[in-house]
């Protein structure tokens, strides 16, 4: 950390002008938890595009866009440690200074700092509290678990479908062939290199189903019948056997 920033502080430009450093900073991870899913793509942004209130961040393994009139401001912070190694990370804030997702530098302080140089020192904030990883989940998936029994379906199904999650202020898109899920902490996982996908056991409570041009889409509902932001999209035949759907949408 040089002696120009702050172990946290607010940056003073605008998201739309931070967000274009984000290709300087080597591998990054997009991360934000909606609901009873957190959603993360990992890998280089190869490109920031900005049109209008958007941003759009690309590459092969980055696919998501940012609402800017929804994420307002940006915190830089180089307190989280993961195993005594540093990971900064710049926080997405909304009007209210709500974190919506955070952008997370895989590859250190350094190459974050130096994309982050030519902005300047931003306002120091006092650092926060951070919640464990995988805090709160119980030991086991049980095995009639809603979201277990889906991605099991799929996976069965040998189709290709996307996994996104839209929330306030962003839309994060993946899209590939299924790894096998593995149940563990009190979530189900869904990784492989660019993404993870980590569904609290119980979080499903059944799937709203819609179809547009051949594309079927199931939206996660929670215990409340309430969407989280989870959606599925593929062919009809990789949801076939999926449990809990609603084709009333």
């Amino acid at each position: 950390m040089s002696n120009e920033t702050n172990p946290r502080e607010k940056l003073v430009q605008s998201p739309a002008e931070i967000l274009q450093s984000l290709p300087a900073m080597g591998r990054v991870m997009l991360s934000t938890r909606s609901g009873g899913a957190t959603h993360e793509r990992m890998g280089a942004v190869e490109t920031v595009t900005i049109a209008g209130n958007e941003a759009r961040l690309s590459g092969a393994c980055h696919d998501s866009r940012i609402d800017l009139a929804t994420v307002v401001s940006i915190v830089a912070d180089r307190t989280s440690k993961m195993r005594e190694r540093v990971l900064p990370r710049l926080e997405c804030q909304d009007a209210a200074g709500e974190t919506l997702f955070s952008l997370i530098g895989l590859n250190g302080l350094e190459p974050f700092d130096k994309a982050l140089e030519p902005l300047g020192a931003g306002e120091a904030l006092e650092p926060v509290q951070r919640e464990a990883p995988g805090s709160g989940g119980s030991a086991e998936v049980p095995e009639d678990d809603l979201g277990a029994r889906s991605f099991a379906a799929i996976l069965a199904s040998g189709k290709a479908i996307a996994i996104d999650i839209e929330r306030a202020g962003l839309f994060q898109h993946w899209q590939g062939a299924l790894p096998e899920p593995k149940p563990a902490m009190g979530f189900v996982n869904i990784m492989q290199g660019d993404l993870h996908l980590h569904l609290k056991a119980g979080a499903v409570s059944g799937w709203a189903r819609t179809e547009s041009g051949g594309v079927v889409s199931l939206q996660a509902r929670d215990a409340e019948g309430k969407s989280f932001g989870l959606v599925l999209r593929g062919p009809a035949a990789a949801f076939a056997e999926v449990p809990g759907v609603d084709a009333r949408g």
